[in-house]
């Protein structure tokens, strides 16, 4: 295992931690980006815990360079950044997990120990944020404009979105910083460009496209 963060007291925080673990060794420690890749070419590891903002690293995209050069290394972000957009764009990159710094750090054996049996692990603090922000997510452009016979637009999207997962006329305006009555035009609007006659048929057919609907 090797420990890549700019701040020595963190490094020797985790070392204390570690040492508490039982079946992880340390093999070496990095303090900055180049000195990382330096480490991981001479003492080759199965678990990083990687800091992102560490000087001469170039965040999620050397994330990505490092599961292509190292692709059996499990990589364990710990960071204090908890944007929630950033720990998915983290996940997507290939990283196996990831820890805030300001969560609870005894959540590292349990982090550890999932990836060690191949699973992607969270911090508990995290996974509302998340779950909140796979929910605000609009579908994917291009995957709708291949699924839907009639193009529509970014507004139109969500609306269709919104409707599929149960939201009234007053969800929606709330959603969208509108009024309810513009809510319920912006409605009989996407039901006449689909020829489609009630909130119902709506639903049916966002569903038909594959759009979440819990």
């Amino acid at each position: 295992m090797i420990f890549a963060d700019d701040h020595a007291l963190v490094r020797e925080g985790l070392k204390l931690l570690l040492a508490t673990i039982d079946g992880f060794e340390l093999v070496g420690e990095a303090g900055d980006g180049p000195g990382l890749v330096d480490l991981l070419a001479q003492c080759p590891a199965d678990i990083l815990v990687l800091d992102l903002g560490m000087p001469g690293l170039r965040g999620l995209q050397d994330v990505r360079a490092l599961r292509v050069r190292n692709p059996r290394l499990k990589i364990l972000i710990l960071t204090a950044n908890a944007e929630p957009r950033t720990v998915d764009a983290a996940l997507k990159a290939g990283a196996d997990g990831y820890l805030i710094k300001s969560g609870d750090l005894g959540e590292l054996p349990e982090a550890l120990d999932a990836m060690r049996r191949g699973e992607s692990y969270v911090s508990a603090a995290l996974r509302p944020l998340l779950a909140l922000h796979a929910e605000s997510r609009p579908p994917p452009e291009s995957d709708f404009a291949i699924a839907s016979p009639v193009p529509l637009t970014r507004r139109e999207r969500e609306l269709l979105t919104l409707i599929a997962r149960g939201a009234t006329a007053r969800d929606v305006a709330a959603r969208l910083g509108i009024s309810p009555l513009t809510a319920r035009k912006h409605r009989e609007n996407l039901m006449r460009k689909l020829d489609l006659h009630s909130a119902a048929e709506l639903a049916a057919f966002a569903v038909r496209l594959g759009l979440p609907t819990g």
